[in-house]
């Protein structure tokens, strides 16, 4: 067995992206991802196989020896990765849902293991500036993603909507108030807090003292930290919530997950499990007659008329 073998594809991928081009910008826009994100992800893989993957300083970028051996068995992993995912599965069908940051999908997940127990529910964990492309790529069947997003052969129903709210450190003159408006921020310096991904950052810095940040609510709860707090904006849009899919992949799993979601009843008709669990309705049978057939009388029969009797 390989020892890179234990290495996440998609970072694999991010690798082979950069050894390719041998440029990181270059690379991180043509995965649609942020040159920070790439060096950090690259950096994590040297500090996980303990080796230098690429020519520290190096200009123009150049790859290790550890590198170019990595690149060669890389490449091979993705195209295993890329032909079992073309094989048919053997054992029951998997459903696979998403979910970005800020996302609690405990509750969808406890009803469909109650109600569909035979067959899994696999969920994924899936960074917000991929959420498009991991449905698009069939990475996952569904995902619970933030809005927008592109609404161009893709399926969406809204689920909820999310307060903006602004994380202060716990001792800030904002945490007396309930809520604050941007106006109330305005001599603040605001972290960008843009890249849900990468909001821990930001936060990180609102902790140690460097300004403020506003995040989703979820966002703020997810970070949570005894040294911060979090108050409602009020004149900054929130954010929605929806359950996405490709609509030329609405298969009877994605809709009895849609279903769940919904707030379906086990029973519904529009289900179709239950569908395919419904007997056909079986044709009535005509009624017996129990009583006595009535004697049909001969309406064309007249009465002969009654004889006269003399006196």
């Amino acid at each position: 067995m390989s020892r890179f073998e234990s290495i996440d594809v998609t970072r694999l991928r991010w690798f082979v992206a950069v050894a390719e081009e041998l440029h990181f910008a270059r690379a991180a826009k043509g995965l649609n991802i942020s040159r920070q994100r790439l060096s950090q992800t690259v950096i994590d893989l040297e500090g996980e196989l303990g080796t230098k993957l690429f020519v520290p300083g190096a200009q123009p970028t150049r790859l290790t020896a550890d590198g170019e051996a990595l690149l060669g068995e890389a490449r091979e992993l993705i195209a295993r990765a890329a032909e079992a995912a073309e094989e048919p599965p053997t054992g029951p069908a998997t459903l696979r849902v998403g979910f970005v940051p800020g996302v609690t999908v405990s509750k969808w997940t406890r009803i469909w293991s109650e109600r569909f127990p035979d067959t899994p529910l696999e969920v994924v964990a899936v960074p917000m500036r991929e959420q498009e492309a991991a449905l698009r790529e069939g990475r996952v069947e569904l995902c619970f993603v933030r809005l927008p997003i592109d609404r161009d052969g893709m399926s969406a129903i809204p689920l909820y909507r999310e307060l903006p709210v602004v994380v202060v450190p716990k001792d800030h003159p904002i945490s007396v108030f309930e809520q604050v408006s941007m106006a109330d921020l305005a001599e603040e310096r605001m972290q960008d807090a843009s890249d849900i991904d990468a909001v821990e950052g930001a936060i990180e810095l609102v902790a140690a003292g460097v300004g403020v940040a506003v995040v989703p609510h979820s966002i703020a709860r997810l970070h949570a930290r005894r040294d911060l707090v979090y108050r409602t904006v009020t004149d900054v849009a929130d954010t929605e919530i929806a359950l996405a899919w490709p609509t030329d992949r609405t298969t009877d799993l994605v809709e009895d997950f849609v279903g769940v979601v919904r707030g379906r009843s086990e029973r519904s008709s529009r289900s179709p499990s239950t569908r395919a669990k419904s007997p056909e309705p079986q044709k009535k049978s005509p009624a017996k007659r129990t009583g006595r057939p009535s004697q049909a009388r001969n309406t064309s029969a007249k009465k002969k008329p009654a004889k006269r009797r003399g006196r």
